[in-house]
């Protein structure tokens, strides 16, 4: 009689949201504003002003489209939620029309979101866990029919 077998710890989707280039050219003009406050005390202090405010400004950008989704053993990761695939319904592949009604009037306050304004598409799965109050998980993904078909693929393995 064969085993069944434990969930893959090899990720079945893996999808990081990072940030726009355009989002890294704003950085490079924060640097130089810092730069030109910092110009009338001399040349150390101006460099020193467009390093410190360049830094920042890309701290900020990193850490905003450091967000991370992946389907790993058993689990949907989604930031810092881990949510076993038993727990969740059929996941729904939302358009950019969709996906904006969903952020906005149809949203639920006690859903999971992991958004980001610069992704179009998204995904909604319904949590099926009568103990858990969250109604569903939406996340913004560039490739939301493949996060679909790995949950879909994840869930089957479990089963």
């Amino acid at each position: 009689m064969q085993q069944p077998s434990a969930p893959s710890t090899v990720p079945r989707f893996d999808e990081r949201l990072t940030a726009p280039r355009s989002w890294w050219v704003i950085v490079a003009l924060l640097g130089l504003s810092g730069g030109l406050i910092m110009f009338p005390l001399g040349t150390v202090p101006t460099l020193g002003g467009v390093i410190a405010a360049a830094a920042l400004a890309a701290a900020a950008v990193s850490s905003y489209g450091s967000a991370r989704i992946r389907v790993v053993a058993g689990s949907l990761v989604a930031g810092d939620a881990r949510i076993p695939v038993s727990a969740l319904g059929a996941p729904e592949v939302l358009d950019a029309e969709e996906a904006r009604a969903w952020r906005t009037y149809k949203a639920d306050p006690r859903a999971f979101m992991l958004m980001r304004s610069y992704v179009a598409t998204a995904l909604r799965v319904e949590v099926t866990d009568p103990a858990d109050p969250t109604p569903y998980v939406y996340l913004s993904s560039r490739d939301p029919k493949a996060l679909a078909k790995a949950l879909e693929a994840a869930r089957s393995e479990v089963s």
